[in-house]
């Protein structure tokens, strides 16, 4: 099937070519008198002997950026064990988006392609299905550390064909974060542990009405500007929490109207009716989420957030808003399921990996590379400076991991026994875009839930052919 969804992004991106590739300073490539060969194929190559190794990566938001800190971290220790190489870090300055449309752009033609790319564990199939990535079974396969790995990550960084195409690097959980002294002061319980959908609304609704100071009673993410995180933070979150989903795996179809569906928008469209979310001017924005986490929380305005294990990588000593009592403040609840229904609770878990493109002509450094990257040592400094989960199991058990300050590990991690994953399915991308468009409909009153439900069936059922969806 093919990726409709970034057949349209890439003509925008091409259109204006507003995204900026850039190396950042620190990360020069030159020094060692290399030369980046771009036209000699592969968006790496050789020259007199010497290789280098390109490796794109997404540098958006504030600063620090750790995920080029972790790289760079790891550059240095494999140029110094690897005489001639030279590890070249292309930062791509975009959203999340228009990183998802460059690194496909960069990763179709041999002259741009980066060696390796970082890739969302969502875009794992079609990103394979298209001819981006190679296969890395037999580099995983000889590398002793690969058992470390988490069945449920490595599940997900596999493709429909059964190869390998990532190895990762990061995962998480999703959950109610809830400010503990906007509860105690309107008088709704501390721990917080909601059982259905009605008490994380009464929550909310209790807030707005006893102290209308707080903004944001419940922020979730509605627009299409934040793309992924509007369809795996709130709808998906949502859903997988009813009695429906999204793809049936026995019938191979995609369900377009449902009851849980339908629910999933009623919710939302409450948020909105009984102005319980965050203003529109915030939602519809790129930045929504990091106005959430960097300016509104801190200030006390955000009494529930439906959002990611690492919200409170934002308010470390070294984070984009230092906030010495957040997770004092800050607890972090499970979502329970519509109902109360088992198992009870719900969350969705994603990440990224560590790909290598099908076009580079250095797959076996670039491998070598990735396993020095993720190894222990790295994996665990990057997870835990970035507030991401770990997908190694042997980081899990550390306690310098475990007992961080400024996290909740424990209670992120204790919400992967419920937590669901995003169709291993190569239409998905273009699928959650239709999603992302019928939420904002909703939130900005544009259309009605039902009418929402309509039109999502309706332009899945163009994408995929009726005959590959159903009704529940």
């Amino acid at each position: 099937m093919k990726r409709f969804l970034k057949k349209s992004l890439v003509g925008a991106v091409t259109l204006t070519m507003a995204i900026s590739l850039s190396a950042c300073g620190g990360n020069s490539s030159a020094s060692s008198g290399t030369t980046t060969n771009k036209s000699g194929g592969g968006g790496s190559g050789s020259s007199s002997g010497s290789k280098t190794i390109t490796i794109a990566y997404q540098n958006y938001g504030s600063p620090p950026n750790y995920t080029q800190e972790w790289l760079n971290k790891a550059k240095t220790a494999f140029e110094k064990q690897h005489s001639g190489v030279t590890i070249k870090l292309e930062p791509i300055s975009a959203s999340e988006n228009d990183f998802y449309t460059k690194i496909d752009l960069m990763m179709k033609s041999a002259s741009t392609a980066p060696d390796i790319v970082t890739e969302d564990t969502f875009l794992i199939n079609s990103d394979a299905s298209a001819g981006y990535l190679a296969p890395l079974n037999k580099y995983v396969n000889s590398w002793s550390d690969w058992y470390e790995f988490s069945n449920a990550m490595k599940k997900g960084s596999t493709g429909a064909d059964g190869n390998v195409y990532g190895v990762p690097y990061s995962t998480d959980t999703r959950g109610l974060w809830y400010n503990t002294e906007i509860f105690k002061k309107v008088g709704l319980p501390v721990p917080w542990t909601p059982k259905n959908w009605n008490d994380v609304l009464k929550a909310a609704k209790t807030i707005k009405a006893k102290d209308p100071s707080v903004e944001v009673p419940f922020y979730a993410q509605v627009g299409k500007a934040t793309g992924e995180a509007t369809s795996m933070q709130t709808f998906e979150m949502l859903l997988y929490g009813t009695n429906d989903t999204l793809y049936d795996n026995s019938t191979k179809k995609w369900i377009v109207k449902s009851q849980g569906f339908l629910d999933s928008l009623k919710f939302i469209q409450t948020l909105s009716q009984d102005k319980l979310n965050a203003p529109l001017s915030v939602l519809l924005t790129g930045q929504a989420d990091q106005t959430m986490a960097q300016q509104l929380a801190p200030k006390g305005q955000v009494g529930i957030a439906l959002d990611g294990n690492w919200i409170p990588g934002n308010w470390l000593p070294n984070g984009a808003a230092p906030w010495p009592d957040a997770t004092k403040v800050m607890k972090l609840a499970a979502m329970p399921t519509q109902n109360g229904q088992d198992p009870g609770f719900t969350s969705l878990a994603g990440g990224w990996t560590l790909s290598i493109s099908k076009l580079s002509q250095n797959k076996d450094l670039a491998a070598q590379f990735i396993e020095l990257a993720v190894n222990k040592e790295n994996d665990e400094w990057f997870d835990v400076h970035a507030g991401n989960l770990s997908p190694r199991t042997d980081v899990g058990k550390d306690p310098s991991y475990t007992n961080t300050p400024g996290q909740e590990y424990g209670a992120a991690s204790s919400f992967v026994k419920f937590a669901h994953f995003r169709p291993a399915n190569p239409e998905y991308p273009t699928v959650s875009t239709q999603i992302q468009a019928v939420v904002e409909a909703v939130a900005t009153g544009a259309e009605t839930p039902e009418q929402a439900m309509d039109q999502y069936a309706a332009s899945v059922q163009r994408i995929v052919g009726a005959s590959h969806t159903e009704t529940k």
